[in-house]
């Protein structure tokens, strides 16, 4: 299926008419992977920033350090655990991310790719001793299968709170003055994080960090697909019921709407995404052509049956109206193809989705089908 054609089934539906990720703002249409790249990718890039997540002030600080504390003998002598501290430095003092990794012993033969988890469930969810384990991070698992497990707590980079955006790494980076309406918001500076976890993997010798994955639930998998799009170097990306400006496409989406979470988190995005509270076909992207920023990267969905609030078919939409940009690639995205049932994974060469039955939540079941993913199409 075309990309025209797959716009005028959209059209037909009468209710979505969603901006095509392969028309310029001027009209021009894009037909090559090159075009994309030399083009239109920067700018849905600076669209995504001026309009919804914000631009933040730095990337990879000038002054970073790692502290690594590695200790052996975990999860029953498979694993090695690695306690990171990422210090980053700037004008409002240092900032300090937790990065909790454990690595299969098999990495001391050859690098294992990696997953890491952006949590946003608190630190009980990530317990360094293993007395308290979670389906929502089930370690012992993906290490099991040969991955890496790497964790951060977002709130480290910032809490989740709004304050004025004053604590966090708001505080440490911004500049002084009344802040910009496309200053960066919550969660983008979570996928900041996030880039500077992966600047530690590419250090570590035992992680093949061109084959690392990042994953994220609720908001988390909102900032997941941020850091995706912002960060090529993330090889897969996975987002588990981000509903509302994070998979599922705004127009037309049941559930949660940019007013609603505009006004229930206010300092999630940048202050510009406001003025599409109640007017999302106004907005000059949604969010398929969020998920087209991360080809020819992999990237995964994840919906919940009784997930109402996130709206799994406007989840299942976005990968579908992102596939003309795989497509560019020579890659398969999943336009044309049914929406599956509960426990029935859809796997293609560029994207993956599954829909499993039960709520908002990340269970292990989730997890195994990213696994299944990665050792698919990552690792061959």
């Amino acid at each position: 299926m075309s990309s025209n054609e797959i716009f005028e089934l959209l059209s037909e539906s009468g209710a979505r008419r969603l901006p095509d990720p392969l028309r310029k703002l001027g009209g021009k249409a894009v037909a090559s992977s090159e075009e994309w790249e030399q083009g239109r990718r920067e700018e849905v890039l600076r669209l995504f920033e001026e309009r919804v997540f914000g631009a933040g002030p730095v990337g990879r600080p000038r002054r970073i350090a790692f502290e690594v504390k590695p200790t052996e003998g975990w999860m029953g002598g498979s694993a090695v655990r690695k306690q990171v501290r990422i210090r980053s430095e700037g004008p409002g003092g240092e900032n300090v991310v937790r990065l909790l990794l454990f690595v299969p012993v098999s990495a001391k033969e050859r690098p294992v790719p990696a997953f890491l988890l952006i949590n946003n469930r608190g630190s009980e969810h990530m317990d360094a001793a293993r007395e308290k384990r979670s389906p929502f991070w089930p370690a012992e698992a993906i290490v099991a299968r040969g991955f890496a497990a790497a964790v951060f707590d977002n709130a480290d980079a910032d809490p989740d709170h709004h304050d004025g955006f004053r604590d966090g790494v708001h505080g440490v980076f911004d500049p002084p003055g009344e802040r910009p309406g496309h200053a960066w918001g919550t969660i983008a500076a979570w996928a900041w994080a996030a880039s500077r976890a992966m600047d530690y993997l590419e250090t570590d010798h035992h992680i093949d960090a061109s084959k690392a994955a990042v994953v994220g639930h609720s908001r988390g998998g909102k900032t997941a697909l941020w850091a995706g799009a912002a960060d090529r170097r993330f090889a897969l990306v996975v987002s588990n019921n981000s509903g509302c400006t994070g998979a599922a496409v705004s127009r037309g989406k049941g559930g949660e709407t940019i007013r609603q979470i505009n006004d229930r988190f206010p300092h999630w995005f940048c202050e510009n995404y406001k003025a599409y509270n109640d007017n999302e076909y106004a907005l000059p992207v949604d969010q398929h052509m969020l998920i087209g920023l991360i080809a020819p990267r992999h990237v995964y969905v994840a919906s919940a049956t009784e997930d109402l609030w996130a709206d799994p078919e406007s989840e299942f939409l976005g990968l579908t109206f992102a596939s003309p940009v795989y497509r560019l690639y020579g890659m398969d995205g999943i336009a044309g193809l049914p929406m599956p049932t509960a426990e029935q994974p859809l796997h293609t060469n560029g994207m993956g989705y599954h829909l499993r039955a039960g709520g908002h939540d990340m269970t292990e079941y989730d997890w195994q089908r990213f696994m299944d993913y990665a050792e698919r199409f990552l690792c061959d």
